[in-house]
């Protein structure tokens, strides 16, 4: 199995802290000398270049990607340079910055007719400033394998991972350090509510949970599956057990990894576009913003950043219909809740857990 891919995957959705890194520009020549859209993004934003390029040749002009680090930093980038914008559109915001953003006035709203193919679960912002276009769902994930060879049932639900037979089997990431850490934590947060998470999470503590910085050190360093590791269960994503098996050398019948999906068990992270608030080009940023919910580029999101797409037309790759498992209720809580009380849910997750 290529590591890049399943790497790509969770630092995708996953904790992003890279730095920022340098603007990737297309090397399709502009058509209309001048015209340049930048689109500001996360870090591990990535698109087919002939996507890209069907784009340039429709709109006449030249694409370049600004990548500033993770959703965070990419929107404390965007608020600091509000009075001269960086870019003409933003793309990377999840509905656990929703709210910040929306606050911070650096918008414009924009209701592309492209949003009737988005479902309304989807569409958390009514303004229309922030527009759905992926989403995915941190969960649990598990290697069947190891579960089959020690004869033991795989976790079915969140209360599973408390019980004797489970000591020791977990490793999850910190949230303070890890977009994953942070969702599982909403999950958690959503599914027993803020009189009952830190009872939960003090149980997991009892119960020998290790908790990683990151995602690509708990899955690559403890998960059984990918790693020399002791740890069977890990926080990890839906869409993972298809990336395992597309970078997979042999062929599978199934997954070799399972993904627990029960009720309020997993928390859906969406990813939303937006325009900047100052632009020159927002006739191209409206084209863009209207690319990004078409179907071209819609179907090129799950092999590129291996999250699904929101646009309900769009056709998912055969890897994903074989093997992807999407939870039917992940647990919820509003950006409004998260946005107030993010800091607060993680010191106290702190104090609990790593004391």
């Amino acid at each position: 199995m290529r590591t890049t891919g399943i790497a790509i995957l969770l630092i995708g959705l996953a904790a992003l802290v890279a730095a920022c890194g340098p603007a990737a520009t297309s090397t399709v020549p502009s058509a209309e000398a001048g015209r340049t859209l930048t689109v500001m993004t996360h870090d591990s934003f990535d698109v087919s270049e002939e996507v890209v390029a069907a784009f340039e040749q429709s709109c006449h002009c030249r694409v370049q990607f600004l990548k500033s680090g993770d959703a965070g930093l990419m929107l404390n980038q965007a608020i600091l340079s509000r009075d001269k914008p960086l870019a003409d559109v933003m793309y990377g915001v999840d509905n656990t910055f929703l709210s910040r953003a929306l606050e911070s006035d650096i918008l414009e709203a924009y209701p592309s007719p492209r949003l009737e193919d988005i479902p309304g679960i989807l569409q958390l912002d009514l303004s229309f400033r922030l527009l759905p276009v992926d989403y995915g769902d941190v969960c649990l994930n598990y290697d069947k394998a190891w579960f089959q060879a020690h004869d033991l049932q795989p976790p079915a639900d969140l209360p599973d991972l408390t019980q004797p037979a489970y000591r020791g089997l977990t490793v999850v990431e910190n949230p303070a350090t890890s977009s994953p850490g942070l969702a599982f934590l909403l999950a958690t947060i959503g599914r027993f509510g803020e009189e009952g998470y830190l009872d939960y999470w003090a149980d997991l503590r009892a119960n020998d949970v290790l908790v990683a910085d990151g995602w690509e050190d708990a899955y690559w360093g403890h998960f059984t599956y990918a790693s020399e590791g002791d740890r069977p269960i890990v926080v990890s994503y839906a869409s993972s057990p298809p990336v395992e098996v597309y970078f997979a050398k042999e062929e599978f019948a199934e997954a070799p990894t399972g993904v627990v999906t029960a009720d309020d068990s997993c928390f859906r992270q969406i990813e939303f576009v937006g325009i900047l608030k100052g632009t020159p080009n927002r006739d191209l940023a409206e084209q863009w913003v209207d690319f990004m919910l078409d179907t071209t580029f819609q179907e090129d999101i799950p092999l590129k950043m291996f999250v699904f797409p929101a646009n309900n037309a769009a056709a998912l790759p055969d890897v994903f219909v074989r093997f992807a498992q999407i939870p039917q209720r992940p647990a919820t809580v509003s950006p409004e809740a998260i946005e107030a009380h993010r800091e607060e849910w993680i010191r106290a997750w702190t104090q609990t857990v790593l004391r």
